[in-house]
């Protein structure tokens, strides 16, 4: 038997990826951050661990307990999927705020990954990071979430190549929109904070269209498999998009910037003539 830990397992992502790598036979161990949430996590066969990626020493107990608890159990993967949303314009972005969503999307992937470092080494074992189709896309009024996103990407692929002789691989998940209860959280934000600023009219609009295209997207399963095939293939590619609209997807990468800018400039408009949107990448 071999295991994996998901940070982040209390819903969402990570408690789907978590349950269908038990359901496969792997020692399922899953993050959480209450007591209580451990709960449905022991009904769907996952091994509760607390922690906060954002509190070092809450990351440094946890390692000693998934040490303890796999009692010489190889760790096959880390699976860093614990993280927050944020949108609002770049214009106005509370800079506590982005430097919180900093501390759990980015830094606190950093920290859980060289706290476990020790016991992927000895398994040559892989690290899995949840990026998003914003890892390589900056949406608009989605660019701290994007930046954060970016970082991983760019700390993930010089992390592949710092373990390569460790025989480590550390692979990218590249989600579009899911259906997930994060979009109750994006559905949530106050948009009175933008009254009387030129957004007034427009992040209403794009607020409505992001939620509509996120409960419309694609079930959370499809991002479970993609954690799994980078869990269990032999070989899999560093980076495993997971959209709806594979041409979208390719289309950015050939797209030159100032056409997505002018293709974007004319969603936004839309939006703000009240018109329903899709996103071409999810």
């Amino acid at each position: 038997m071999q295991a994996v830990l998901t940070t982040g397992a209390s819903k969402g992502i990570g408690f789907d990826a978590a349950s269908l790598l038990a359901r496969k036979g792997y020692h399922s161990l899953g993050t959480v951050r209450r007591e209580e949430d451990a709960v449905r996590l022991r009904e769907a066969g996952i091994e509760p661990v607390l922690m906060d990626v954002t509190d070092a020493g809450s990351i440094a107990r946890a390692a000693a307990e998934v040490e303890r608890l796999l009692d010489g159990i190889p760790l096959r993967a880390l699976v860093n999927n614990a993280g927050v949303p944020a949108a609002g314009p770049i214009e106005m972005v509370d800079l506590d705020e982005a430097r919180s969503l900093f501390e759990v999307n980015f830094f606190g992937a950093l920290a859980t990954t060289q706290a476990f470092l020790p016991l992927l080494r000895a398994s040559k074992g892989r690290v899995i990071n949840m990026s998003s189709v914003s890892g390589r896309f900056a949406f608009p009024f989605a660019g701290i979430y994007a930046a954060s996103k970016y970082a991983l990407e760019a700390a993930s692929d010089a992390l592949r190549r710092e373990l390569a002789t460790a025989q480590i691989d550390v692979i990218l998940i590249e989600p579009g929109s899911v259906q997930t209860p994060i979009w109750d959280q994006v559905e949530s934000i106050d948009m009175i904070q933008y009254r009387a600023t030129p957004y007034e009219k427009l992040m209403p609009a794009v607020q409505d269209s992001a939620v509509r295209g996120g409960h419309e997207g694609l079930p959370v399963d499809r991002v479970s498999e993609a954690v799994l095939r980078a869990v269990a293939d032999r070989r899999p590619p560093p980076r495993i998009p997971v959209v709806a609209s594979r041409p979208g997807w390719l289309l950015q990468r050939v797209l030159p910037a100032r056409l997505w800018d002018r293709l974007i400039a004319r969603l936004l408009a839309r939006v703000h003539s009240g018109d329903e949107v899709r996103s071409p990448l999810r």
